[in-house]
């Protein structure tokens, strides 16, 4: 990542004491950038920014879900008690249990939620991976059309190859790269202004297409999208119609209910600096500053003594 730019500067007591460089841009609903800061051509890993497009890949190929279980499928979930039943719920319909699922075994993503379960006993387990969701809908999609669901992550398994078509069609291109996640899932790379471009269009959806389906699943559940403490669900909730979707190592997509889109990369991967960047993006773009995600606090002996400030 050449040609990256400062997002973010954390103020400590009145003085610069780091700084976050990365990029950040923004496209109309045509797809075309009309405003970014360092190189928005630049191939980026979209990490759980690409769910969107996978669950529509899977959608394509058949995939039997709505409503909640649908947002689900798209989400890198909190690991919350309803995201691991609705997890279940898409296995039991594809009839297999929890065995069949390829993620890692992990813990809640949510630091609480986390808390909570090893005050109950809990162990790391495959269900409370945060992609679980979207694994149980690829093996649902594997049993809808009779394929198998052993190899289900491999690249060239019928699933994955569905999802890269419906990838390549919404990038306007192949994957740069093609490498893996760290669910184990293909993950597919393709510049940063690209990703904003296919969430853009999927956003943009007409009325009745598996796209529309899709956003109305996601911005009716934003809970089931990522859970209930998280920005992502608090900004579809302030902006009904509006899809967004974090990924690790600091990346994030927002796509607007006019089909423009806004997605950032932190170079350093931290998470500190990301929602308080795609916030001043949002509202250089025209939205309620208001209700964007309030910027982190740089404390001091427990007192606010600073920021985490955008330097545009």
């Amino acid at each position: 990542m050449a040609d990256v730019e400062v997002l973010a500067e954390v103020v400590r007591s009145g003085l610069v004491e780091s700084r976050h460089r990365g990029i950040a841009v923004g496209v109309d609903p045509a797809g075309e950038v009309i405003w970014s800061i360092g190189d928005p051509g630049t191939v980026v890993f979209p990490r759980s920014s690409n769910k969107p497009i996978q669950a529509l890949g899977m959608l394509r190929a058949g995939l039997p879900l709505d409503g909640r279980l649908l947002a689900l499928a798209s989400a890198s979930h909190s690991g919350e008690p309803f995201h691991l039943d609705g997890v279940r719920e898409i296995l039991a319909l594809a009839g297999l249990g929890e065995s069949a699922l390829q993620t890692p075994p992990s813990y809640p993503l949510d630091p609480h939620v986390h808390a909570d379960y090893l005050r109950n006993g809990g162990a790391r387990d495959p269900i409370c991976m945060d992609c679980s969701g979207k694994h149980a809908a690829m093996l649902l999609t594997c049993v809808t059309n009779e394929w198998t669901i052993d190899d289900y992550l491999d690249p060239e398994h019928p699933l994955q190859v569905q999802i890269t078509q419906t990838f390549t069609e919404l990038t306007d291109g192949p994957p740069a790269v093609v490498g893996v996640d760290g669910c184990g899932a293909p993950l597919l790379a393709t510049p940063l202004q690209q990703l904003a471009r296919a969430v853009g269009r999927i956003v943009q959806s007409p009325t009745g297409s598996l796209g529309a389906r899709l956003v109305e699943a996601m911005t009716a559940h934003p809970e089931y999208v990522s859970g209930t403490t998280r920005d992502e669900r608090d900004l579809m909730l302030a902006f009904p119609g509006l899809v967004a979707k974090s990924g690790a190592e600091s990346v994030y997509v927002v796509g607007l209910p006019d089909g423009s889109a806004y997605a950032i990369k932190i170079e350093d991967g931290g998470e500190r600096p990301l929602y308080a960047v795609m916030g001043r993006a949002l509202e250089l773009a025209g939205l309620d500053a208001a209700v964007l995600h309030e910027r982190p606090t740089i404390l001091g002996g427990g007192k606010p003594v600073g920021e985490v400030r955008t330097t545009f």
